[in-house]
């Protein structure tokens, strides 16, 4: 069982930058994909970014690609999505999720994952 908890979230001017936290309870977060997703107003869920279990394998969404990074720290059961010139149409509640499987490709599809956090706002305004 994982818990998440997402947190950095704010309002931003575009070009401006954030960083997101998602802190994990749970001994076994070193066992987890995890990824980010997230969903604009009266949009889907969307893939952000996935990070492989041991951090060495990481996938983008295309539109995020060049400006979002994602990282994780497993001594402090973390992850993070660095987030670099952006744009109002970023403009969205992100989700971290976990993935309980162990493989060097994390998933895109939010069926994938297991866990859920509860979200953390952004607003980029233009």
């Amino acid at each position: 069982q994982v818990q998440l908890v997402e947190s950095g979230g704010g309002l931003v001017q575009g070009g401006g930058s954030l960083r997101l936290s998602c802190a994990a309870s749970g001994r076994t977060f070193r066992n987890y994909n995890l990824g980010w997703f997230r969903q604009g107003l009266g949009k889907e869920r969307e893939f952000v970014a996935a990070i492989s279990w041991n951090g060495y394998n990481t996938e983008y969404a295309d539109p995020v690609k060049g400006r979002f990074t994602i990282s994780r720290d497993n001594a402090k059961n973390t992850v993070y999505l660095q987030m670099n010139s952006l744009k109002p149409e970023d403009t969205a509640v992100y989700y971290c999720a976990a993935e309980s499987i162990m493989t060097m490709s994390p998933g895109r599809q939010p069926d994938s994952y297991d866990y859920w956090g509860q979200g953390t706002q952004v607003t980029v305004s233009s």
